[in-house]
């Protein structure tokens, strides 16, 4: 026969909203941060705009701006079209699935854009991707 105590157990209860609550501060956190940590080395260019650009950010990425004058720059340092190439490929040697940006003023020249992008296929590249200006700010947009 059992006998109960005439003295009530106390249940074991585990709250879990305090749980959510820790969860959500700490998302809310991480991503706060991580906004602060997206940020491209490059020369303040106008970019053109554009309605709809897939936000595809890497941190490993080459940055190369060409000013409304033609000057090309590599990672905020002027560069020639010879030295980009030099400089291009043998990056490419290191890590094959090397993304390059590029970025050029709105008064830049069609040429000279198309100048840049030709030294970089001829490296090697193939993620080449173009930064646009959108309805939020700079955003790269990736070029098949």
């Amino acid at each position: 026969m059992k006998l109960r105590s005439p003295i009530p157990r106390p249940r074991v209860r585990i709250e879990i909203i305090p749980l959510i609550d820790i969860m959500f501060f700490l998302l809310a956190s991480f991503m706060m941060v991580s906004l602060q940590l997206d940020q491209a080395s490059n020369i303040k260019v106008h970019l053109p705009k554009a309605t709809q650009a897939p936000h595809d950010f890497q941190p490993n990425l080459v940055n190369i701006a060409v000013d409304k004058t033609g000057v090309v720059w590599l990672e905020k340092k002027p560069i020639s079209l010879t030295d980009l190439g030099v400089v291009i490929s043998n990056r490419f040697r290191l890590d094959t699935n090397l993304p390059v940006y590029l970025s050029g003023d709105q008064d830049t020249k069609h040429g000279a854009m198309l100048d840049v992008l030709q030294v970089v296929r001829h490296a090697g590249v193939q993620k080449i991707g173009f930064m646009v200006d959108g309805p939020a700010g700079p955003t790269p947009s990736v070029a098949p």
